[in-house]
C-alpha cells in the first residue's frame, strides 16, 4: 500500500506516509495563508526519508487525503461570502434568536455563566439579508399553503439588489416534503441563469441536514454556504498544488463523520472537525485490531486537547447537534470534547483564584509560543516544558524548529512570576501541573457522564504534546497505565488514511413502533423501507458517482429513538435493514431497550409510554485497505535501555531541585525496551517524558506503554 495523509492542524500540519513496508512520519509549521506550502514542507521530509522525488511519490500512491482546520479557520476569522436568506413567512427571527440560548452556545463554562456580560455573536446572515416567502408545508409534509411565487421573485431581487454572494433557503418542514424549496430554486434559476450571475451558489436545506428543527437546520445550511467559497478556493489550491506536482488521482476529504470522500462529493460542513476525528476513527482501528477494548482517545496538540470514546462492541457516540464554533447545528458528527489545552495555549493570571488559568486562547503557530522566537510575547504550555529542560532546544520537531529558552524564561517572569510571586520553575511546575489536571478532569467529566469509569477504558494519548504529558495526565486521572499509540506525534493524520469512503443520509420520521394509548405496533412496513430504500439509493448515487460499483458498497442502518415524548434520543444501530414483520418490530424494540439501559442504568426503561423513530439514518460506506495495527500489548521480559545519549536537568512536579536526566534517542523505541524514569525519550517527531516513579516499555510499530511503578525509583539528583 502506497498513500499519503495529512492531518493540517492550528499549529502543525501532520503527515503520514504510507510506503510499501514503510511508515514515515513528519511535521511542519501550518502555512494558514496557503496550506500548500505547509504540506509540501512535511511531504519533502517524508521524500528525503524515502529516497525518491515528491513527484515520484505523488505519481505512485493510491490516494492524498486531507483533513484541514480551513473551515474552523473561516468561521474564527469571518471570511465568508454575503448571504442571503430566504426563509417561510413567520420564522423571520429565528436565526437571530439562536434559540434564547445563543450568547452561551460555544463558550466554556465560566463565561456561559457570566450572563450580565453575555452577547450573541455576530450573526452570519444579518438580519437585513432575511427574506420571508408564503408558504407552509405541515409536520406529516402536506401543503397546507402553497407558494407565492410572485413574491417569492420580488424577495429574490431584494437579496440579489442588496448584494448577495450565496443564497441560503430554509422552508418550515421541508425535510418531509420539499417541494417548494426545490421549487424556488427553479424560478431562481429562471429568474437569474447562471450566465447572468456567474452562478451564484443556491442552498437547499433538506438537502444539507435530514432532520427536523428548524434552527439547527437553518444554521446548519448557513454555515455550509458560508464556508463554500473559502473551501471550494483552499482546498482547489490544495487539489492544484498535487496536480502540478505529479498526482492524477482524486484528492480526497476527511468527514467529521467518521469517513471520506472525494472533493466532489464533500460539502463545507463535513470538514469542520475532521482532524481530531481521524485520530478517533485510528483509535477504533487500533482497538478493533488489538483487543484493546474500551478507550478514551486524546489528542494534545498544540492548539488543543481533544477528547473521544470508542466503547468495545462497536456502540456509536454521535453529537447529532453539535456545536461548531458559536452556532448549533444539525448533522451527525462523531462525539468531540475539545479543551484550550495544547502546546501553545496561553498562560495567564487567574485573578480570582489566584493562580494559572491555561488556555484557551492559543499562540497558533503564528507567532506560536515565546519559545518559537518568531515575536510570540506570551508564555505558553510549550514555554513552560522548555524551561522544566523536557524539550531540547536544539532537536525540537526535529531540530526544524530552533528555540529560544530565554525567551520562554522572560514571558513566564514578565506575565506571571510577579503575580504568583514564585520563581520561573516554580510557575513552570504550575503550568504544568493545571493542564495536566485539566486534562485529566475532562477526560473523567466525559466518561462519568456517560456512565463510564476511566479505570475502565485504555488511555490514549497522542497529537505532538500527548507523549510528554502522558505520565501527568494518568497521574492525574487516577490511573496506572496509559498508551502513546503508533505514530503517536502523527496519529490523527494516520487515521486519515485509515478512513473508509462513507457518506451518512438521514430523514426526520414519525413512526410509533409501539402505541402505548391504543396498545398497538407499528404495521406500515413500506413506509419505513420506502424510506431506508430512498436514503440508501442517495448514498449509492454518491459511491457510484466516485468510480466504486454496488457490488462493493455496504449499508448500515441507524435509528434515534426515544421513550414516548421523552426529549432525550438514543442512537440504535441495527442489523437490520428492512422491516418485513411483527419479529423486526419487536426485534427494533428490544435492541432500542437494551441499548438505553446501558446507557442510562438498567431499569430506566419505559416502555409503557410507548416506542417511536424520530430519524432514520442510513451509513453507504466502501471498505478500504488501511494500516493494520499488531503487537501492541507488551509480551514477554522487558530489554534493558540502550546507552543514554547524554542527560540534562529537569523539574517535576512534586519533587525539590533538580534531577539528573538521562536522555535517549530513537533507540529507545526497540521492541521491548524498558526504562525506569525520570527518563526522556527524544525522536524526530515527538518527545516522550518518562516521569519519577513510572515506566517505559516500548512496543511495536513505535508504541510506548507508561506504568506507575510501586516505590520510589532510584533518582540523581543534580549538583549544580
Amino acid at each position: 500500500m502506497r498513500r499519503v495523509s495529512v492531518d493540517i492542524g492550528g499549529t502543525f500540519t501532520d503527515c503520514f506516509v504510507a510506503w510499501d513496508n514503510r511508515c514515515i512520519e513528519t511535521k511542519a509549521l501550518t502555512t494558514h495563508q496557503n496550506l500548500a506550502l505547509g504540506f509540501n514542507e512535511a511531504l519533502k521530509s517524508a521524500c528525503a526519508d524515502l529516497g525518491v522525488s515528491e513527484r515520484e511519490l505523488l505519481s505512485q500512491v493510491d490516494s492524498v487525503r486531507y483533513a484541514t482546520t480551513l473551515g474552523t479557520n473561516a468561521l474564527i476569522e469571518r471570511k465568508g461570502p454575503r448571504l442571503g436568506l430566504l426563509t417561510t413567512a413567520g420564522f423571520k427571527s429565528s436565526v437571530p434568536l439562536t434559540r434564547a440560548k445563543g450568547y452561551a452556545t460555544g463558550l466554556p463554562h465560566k463565561q456561559q455563566m457570566d450572563v450580565p456580560n453575555a452577547q450573541r455573536p455576530d450573526p452570519i446572515v444579518p438580519i437585513p439579508m432575511i427574506q420571508e416567502v408564503r408558504e407552509r408545508v405541515d409536520y406529516a409534509g402536506a401543503v397546507v399553503m402553497s407558494l407565492d411565487e410572485d413574491g417569492l421573485r420580488e424577495s429574490l431581487r431584494v437579496l440579489v439588489d442588496k448584494g448577495a454572494e450565496a443564497i441560503v433557503v430554509v422552508l418550515a418542514n421541508s425535510v418531509v416534503n420539499p417541494v417548494h424549496e426545490q421549487r424556488i430554486r427553479e424560478i431562481f434559476l429562471e429568474e437569474y441563469p447562471g450566465h447572468m450571475l456567474g452562478a451564484i451558489p443556491m442552498l437547499l436545506s433538506h438537502q444539507v441536514a435530514g432532520r427536523k428543527g428548524e434552527y439547527v437546520r437553518a444554521m446548519s445550511t448557513i454555515i455550509d454556504g458560508f464556508l463554500h467559497q473559502v473551501m471550494y478556493h483552499g482546498l482547489g489550491t490544495l487539489e492544484l498544488n498535487l496536480r502540478n506536482a505529479g498526482y492524477d488521482k482524486p484528492m480526497l476529504c476527511n468527514h467529521n463523520s467518521g469517513g471520506m470522500a472525494q472533493l466532489n462529493s464533500t460539502d463545507a460542513l463535513q470538514t469542520v472537525h475532521s482532524g481530531p476525528v481521524s485520530g478517533i476513527a485510528a483509535s477504533e482501528h487500533l482497538a478493533t485490531q488489538t483487543g484493546l477494548g474500551n478507550i478514551v482517545a486524546t489528542d494534545m496538540g498544540g492548539t488543543s486537547f481533544d477528547i473521544g470514546i470508542v466503547v468495545e462492541g462497536g456502540v456509536k457516540h454521535y453529537d447529532f447537534n453539535p456545536v461548531i464554533e458559536r452556532w448549533m447545528v444539525s448533522v451527525p458528527m462523531v462525539h468531540l470534547v475539545t479543551l484550550g489545552a495544547g502546546g501553545g495555549s496561553i498562560c495567564s493570571y487567574d485573578r480570582m483564584f489566584k493562580t494559572v488559568q491555561v488556555g484557551p486562547e492559543s499562540a497558533g503557530s503564528d507567532p506560536g509560543p515565546a519559545c518559537y522566537d518568531r515575536g510570540g510575547l506570551k508564555p505558553t504550555v510549550t514555554d513552560a516544558d522548555l524551561v522544566l529542560g523536557y524539550l531540547d532546544p536544539g532537536h525540537y520537531a526535529g531540530g526544524f524548529i530552533k528555540l529560544n529558552p530565554r525567551r520562554s524564561k522572560q514571558a513566564i517572569e514578565a506575565h506571571l512570576a510577579d503575580e504568583l510571586d514564585m520563581s520561573v520553575v516554580e510557575v513552570a511546575k504550575l503550568i504544568k501541573s493545571s493542564v495536566d489536571t485539566n486534562m485529566a478532569n475532562g477526560i473523567a467529566r466525559e466518561l462519568r457522564t456517560r456512565g463510564y469509569e476511566p479505570e475502565n477504558f485504555t488511555t490514549l494519548a497522542y497529537g505532538g504534546n500527548g507523549p510528554l504529558h502522558a505520565c501527568g495526565i494518568a497521574r492525574a486521572l487516577g490511573v496506572k497505565t496509559i498508551l502513546a499509540p503508533p505514530f503517536a506525534s502523527v496519529f490523527s493524520a494516520c487515521g486519515a488514511g485509515n478512513m473508509s469512503q462513507l457518506h451518512i443520509h438521514e430523514m426526520s420520521t414519525w413512526t410509533v413502533l409501539f402505541d402505548a394509548n391504543r396498545q398497538l405496533f407499528f404495521k406500515d412496513y413500506g413506509f419505513f423501507n420506502g424510506i431506508v430504500e430512498q436514503l440508501e439509493a442517495r448514498g449509492r448515487e454518491d459511491l457510484l458517482r466516485q468510480g466504486f460499483t454496488a457490488e462493493q458498497i455496504g449499508y448500515r442502518l441507524e435509528l434515534d429513538m426515544r421513550y414516548g415524548n421523552q426529549r432525550v434520543e438514543t442512537a440504535v444501530v441495527t442489523d437490520l435493514n428492512r422491516i418485513t414483520g411483527p419479529e423486526d418490530v419487536l426485534k427494533l424494540i428490544e435492541q432500542f431497550f437494551a441499548r438505553y439501559g446501558e446507557r442510562f442504568g438498567e431499569g430506566s426503561q419505559t416502555p409503557e409510554a410507548g416506542v417511536r423513530i424520530n430519524t432514520i439514518r442510513v451509513c453507504a460506506y466502501v471498505e478500504l485497505p488501511g494500516i493494520q495495527f499488531s503487537g501492541i500489548k507488551p509480551e514477554g521480559p522487558g530489554q534493558p535501555p540502550p546507552t543514554a545519549v547524554g542527560s540534562r536537568d529537569c523539574h517535576f512536579v512534586g519533587i525539590d531541585g533538580a534531577l539528573t536526566t538521562p536522555l535517549y534517542d530513537e533507540a529507545a523505541l526497540a521492541v521491548g525496551t524498558e526504562i525506569d524514569g525520570p527518563a526522556i525519550v527524544v525522536t524526530r517527531a515527538t518527545t516522550y517524558l518518562v516521569e519519577p516513579g513510572w515506566r517505559f516499555r516500548a512496543a511495536e510499530q513505535k508504541a510506548v506503554w507508561f506504568t506507575s511503578i510501586e516505590g520510589t525509583p532510584q533518582i540523581s539528583r543534580s549538583t549544580s
